[in-house]
């Protein structure tokens, strides 16, 4: 299955991707060896197309977009969530508790900014190289260039949330043009991003189409629900619902019955699958993991991982009275683990310690840092909210309450005394109920950062529980400085700092 074997990537084709943008000065380069994938003579097969594709989707297992810099700034700095583990554990991330970042500090904030900008070098690798293969099916060829403009758009979209303007590199770079890049308008980035997203909706399958193997691959409907993501994002309404309702409309996806079966091995590329990164814990090697289950997993007993990006109490009192997605997003002391293979024993060391129940694995090979699960992304149940919020922006609000209580139809499952149906249709009053049903709905899946401040919710928010947030400036993260400084000052700064 592609999910299985996606990450196993010749260690030559990797070397091309990675390493020969760089490798053009020296007189070691001069050694030609026999039979060996080089930049030369790489993209003259329809399986080099394959492999420059799938090390796209290997970039997204990498630390940076899947550790400490992906849910410090997603989770851990939003009203859902604290940083966890004990106070001197990784201090630098208390950081984005109490907005107290700069454009040197933490590190983190540079990871995300690498770890992005590497898988867009890798897209565009995979995007200008894929033509210049002289044979292969045609068909394979688009979708394997419409895969790699997904993943791109992906890319520019968490970095255009995170940092607005940026530099807009659609190709593989030259040496000399490494530190002359400037600063393109939002604007532009998100003219991009929808022209990556449309073009991979005309020329992939959807999900049912695809054959067993590669389970896992982006799909047309992932397309279609990321780019009504996007829309919603610079509220361009009418879009967001034309696209939202496309992936309703497609018969494709469907809530699964039990919600906190979503995030077990059982709920992996299910029925509500619409995009996830993904990984499975190897034998010999921790080639498919990543370190997402590890970081947030149960310090202490049982000895599951890090502790790291914990519940709040904010987000506790969120969830309405007996709703049943409260108990599947926090694992508390003294609570059996999902599987009942043990109980979560306190840890004096920790505070506020109940862990991130949507991030918990069951027993799997080698150590904690080969971290088997899938990180859903984009989920059918966020379309629904999706459709739901353009919906009711667009004026049709009982059109809007039909996908808002289908998300809370299934979270209630068989309690009928709680989560009732939503009936209220004046506009402003109705926003309201789907922007907190996103908020229990999606808590700790590292949506919260972006809904907050798309909304215009964030000022607010966080002050309310607590952290220095400055209005005009924290919406935005700082540029690394070393960015700026590599450049001679080509990128400017964020306002503020």
């Amino acid at each position: 299955m592609f999910n299985k074997y996606l990450f196993r990537i010749t260690a030559s084709a990797l070397l091309v991707l990675l390493l020969a943008p760089a490798c053009q000065n020296g007189d070691f380069l001069e050694v030609k060896p026999q039979g060996v994938i080089n930049a030369n003579n790489y993209f003259q097969t329809a399986q080099h197309a394959t492999w420059s594709v799938n090390a796209v989707y290997n970039s997204m297992r990498d630390w940076n977009l899947t550790s400490f810099p992906w849910l410090a700034m997603t989770d851990i700095v939003t009203d859902d969530a604290v940083k966890g583990s004990f106070p001197a554990d990784a201090q630098r991330l208390s950081a984005f508790d109490d907005f107290s970042w700069d454009p040197g500090f933490p590190e983190d904030i540079r990871g995300s900014w690498r770890g992005h900008y590497q898988g867009i070098f890798r897209a565009n690798v995979a995007i200008d190289g894929i033509p210049k293969v002289p044979t292969m099916d045609e068909t394979l060829r688009k979708r394997l260039i419409g895969e790699a403009k997904f993943l791109r758009a992906h890319f520019y979209f968490n970095l255009v949330r995170w940092f607005g303007d940026l530099p807009l590199i659609t190709r593989p770079l030259t040496q000399d043009e490494f530190y002359t890049q400037t600063r393109a308008a939002s604007t532009e980035i998100y003219k991009l991003i929808a022209s990556d997203l449309t073009e991979a909706i005309a020329n992939l399958p959807e999900k049912s189409a695809y054959a067993p193997e590669d389970l896992g691959r982006v799909t047309k409907g992932a397309a279609r629900g990321l780019l009504a993501k996007v829309y919603l994002t610079i509220k361009d309404y009418p879009n967001a619902e034309k696209y939202a309702l496309e992936v309703i409309n497609s018969n494709e996806y469907k809530l699964l019955a039990d919600y906190t079966k979503i995030f077990l091995p059982e709920g992996e590329n299910s029925s509500e699958s619409v995009f996830e990164v993904q990984a499975t814990a190897l034998e010999a090697s921790y080639a498919g993991a990543t370190p997402w289950n590890m970081v947030q997993g149960v310090r202490g007993t049982p000895n599951l991982g890090w502790g790291f990006n914990l519940p709040s109490d904010d987000l506790m009192k969120a969830f309405e009275f007996g709703d049943p997605r409260r108990d599947a997003t926090a694992l508390l002391v003294g609570e059996a683990l999902p599987d009942g293979s043990a109980l979560v024993e306190d840890n004096p060391q920790m505070e506020n310690e109940r862990y991130n129940q949507k991030a918990w694995t069951p027993a799997h090979a080698l150590l904690q840092d080969n971290g088997p699960s899938n990180i859903r992304i984009l989920r059918y149940a966020d379309v629904l909210l999706i459709a739901a919020e353009a919906l009711n922006e667009n004026n049709k609000p009982q059109q809007a309450l039909v996908h808002l209580n289908a998300v809370r139809i299934r979270a209630r499952g068989n309690r009928r005394n709680v989560l009732p149906d939503i009936t209220i249709t004046d506009k402003d009053g109705l926003r309201q109920k789907i922007w907190q049903e996103r908020r229990v709905e999606l808590a700790m899946e590292q949506q919260r950062w972006f809904d907050l401040v798309r909304t215009g919710q964030v000022e607010a928010r966080m002050k309310a529980v607590g952290k220095n947030f400055v209005k005009g400036k924290h919406e935005l993260f700082p540029i690394p400085q070393t960015e700026i400084d590599l450049g001679g000052g080509n990128i400017a700064q964020n306002p503020g700092y």
